[in-house]
């Protein structure tokens, strides 16, 4: 059987020199599916795995569409792009930027998000951009100064869409949404889509195609998944050995809160090795220099919150540690996806120990992906698991948290989130 091309899902010529500029030798199973879709201007949900090129899947064709277009109007934006996290709003743009320049299309590309001035986002879209990618809030901040125009819209696309649909984002995306024209295409990108989260969809998409590029449950073959038992003081510890008796070059750990990243990388330096912080409470700059440094290799290891688990792209990424465990098997797809990409082989380690075995349970359970426990010499685990409280909480999903609740308060109120 002959493999697919990009010329067989429908792109020109210079949309194939663009693939190749990029480095995608052949479409990926999402891209096959998705462009035709895309071309005809369908509405798509699109569900595939973390690392199966979603970006491009939808890129290439809003790009081959923009090709023969006519100019644009002032202030005004043909296809919007909503992002949850300021790192995959700037990933994004560079993906457009890249395709246009390669195709030799003068493709105005706008990349807007807070933690920053707004005034110079202000200036980049007087006389409107091809393509605007945007965190909601920011968006709706530049609505309200009459910054940009959305009412010649012609696509959508929310990429993580299962967070953009979340009830984090509900005040956001609803205003988002009613500032945008009635005849549009509508894109949902994601790893994960909760039953919830479909109902959600239901209510944007018309008529839509619906495609999914991974088997059910959710399973990353090229991802050898381990969990290793150890005591939670001494984590750091092991944490270090691994990091030398593995020869992991580059190592993304994920950690619960801003305290446990600035402390864990702190104590790693402190051992000699080079690692740096990640986490939400940072300046946009500092924010931007310490992700490029660890994709540049400046780094090594990069300890952050779950802000690094949402579509960042790092080429080549030896390991993913689970620090802290994840608050949701979801989380846990989205976080160890970021290792294993476009069919490269990854690791992923689990740090448990005996207060979080059964929430490690859960998540295999709902993952479906067994983990053997194992355990290194020398950092053997001695803790007795506490005793259950009656009625606690298991893993996110079947009983709201305390953060959830405040978040449907907040938006029964009509209060938009931070």
């Amino acid at each position: 059987m002959t493999a697919p091309t990009f010329a067989s899902a429908g792109l020109s010529e210079p949309l194939q020199r663009a693939c190749a500029a990029a480095g995608y030798a052949h479409p990926t199973a999402i891209q096959i599916q998705a462009i035709p879709i895309v071309l005809q201007g369908r509405d798509l949900l699109a569900l595939a795995p973390t690392g199966s090129g979603k970006t491009a899947a939808y890129a290439l064709p809003l790009v081959e569409r923009l090709l023969g277009a006519p100019p644009r109007g002032w202030r005004r934006v043909r296809v919007l792009v909503l992002v949850p996290t300021r790192e995959l709003a700037a990933q994004v743009g560079d993906v457009f930027r890249r395709l246009g320049a390669s195709a030799s299309l003068a493709l105005k590309v706008a990349v807007v998000y807070g933690g920053g001035s707004v005034n110079p986002q202000m200036l980049l879209l007087r006389g409107g951009a091809d393509v605007l990618v945007a965190t909601p809030g920011r968006l709706l901040d530049l609505l309200a100064r009459n910054a940009v125009r959305l009412d010649a819209l012609e696509t959508l696309v929310l990429d993580e869409a299962d967070r953009m649909l979340d009830l984090g984002f509900a005040a956001e995306r609803e205003r988002v949404l009613a500032a945008l024209p009635a005849r549009r295409q509508n894109l949902l990108f994601s790893a994960t889509f909760p039953p919830q989260v479909k109902e959600l969809a239901d209510g944007i998409l018309r008529e839509p195609v619906r495609l999914e590029a991974a088997p059910q449950p959710l399973d990353l073959p090229a991802i050898a998944q381990r969990a290793i038992a150890v005591d939670a003081p001494r984590r750091t510890e092991l944490l270090r050995h691994l990091l030398q008796k593995e020869d992991w070059r580059s190592a993304l750990v994920f950690v619960a809160t801003r305290y446990a990243a600035e402390h864990v990388a702190r104590k790693l330096a402190l051992r000699g090795v080079r690692a740096v912080p990640l986490h939400g409470e940072m300046s946009q700059g500092q924010r931007t220099e310490m992700l490029a440094g660890f994709k540049e290799r400046r780094w090594n290891v990069l300890v952050a919150t779950d802000l690094a688990a949402r579509g960042i792209d790092i080429p080549a990424l030896d390991v993913v540690i689970n620090y802290d465990l994840p608050r949701s098997a979801s989380d846990y797809v989205h976080r160890i996806g970021r290792t294993g990409r476009a069919g490269a082989s990854g690791v992923a380690v689990s740090l448990v120990s005996a207060a979080t075995e059964a929430h490690l349970r859960l998540i295999e359970k709902r993952s479906q992906v067994p983990m053997p426990r194992e355990q290194v010499a020398g950092f053997e685990p001695t803790e007795a698991a506490p005793p259950r409280e009656r009625g606690a909480g298991g893993i996110k999903g079947k009983r709201a948290s305390k953060k959830d609740k405040l978040r449907a308060a907040a938006n029964a109120l009509g209060l938009a989130q931070p």
